[in-house]
């Protein structure tokens, strides 16, 4: 069984047992337990920056932008194993994470990356930036990440 659209993981685990309810309703044996495995989360995040596109696509491995198809850049990350959409106006979607940690350490890792290439335009002080929320996409949850969360 495959549940699409769950907004956290507690939704998603009410939803495996409404649905298993209602198939024991109608009388389909359940033999086990089941298992629940996350395979991708998609989440939003904004870096509160402006990103030098062409810069990323020039210095970056594993990118993808053409701006006459689409006007953000495809970056897919080996390390965590996921996919992101980067937009000049600093925001980025998130795909393919397997949990809320790989997106945090997605997030972190570009935002470091991005900044070491000088491909980041500052817009507003690093602390703000740093602690805003990241949104997973359509959540209603928050998670509030402060600036000591991107000190190494």
């Amino acid at each position: 069984m495959v549940v699409t659209g769950a907004k956290s993981t507690s939704d998603l685990i009410r939803a495996v047992k409404k649905i298993i309810r209602i198939l024991m309703k109608h009388n389909v044996q359940i033999t086990s337990k089941p298992r629940i495995q996350i395979q991708n989360i998609v989440a939003s995040a904004n870096l509160g920056a402006e990103v030098l596109l062409e810069k990323v696509a020039f210095l970056l491995e594993n990118t993808m932008y053409e701006p006459e198809q689409f006007p953000g850049l495809i970056y897919r990350m080996e390390e965590p194993h996921v996919v992101l959409l980067i937009f000049s106006s600093g925001k980025m979607v998130v795909t393919g994470a397997k949990s809320e940690e790989e997106v945090f350490i997605t997030v972190r890792n570009v935002y470091q990356k991005l900044k070491e290439l000088g491909c980041l335009r500052e817009t507003r002080p690093e602390e703000e930036v740093l602690s805003e929320e990241l949104e997973f996409a359509g959540s209603q949850q928050r998670k509030k990440l402060t600036y000591k969360d991107f000190q190494f």
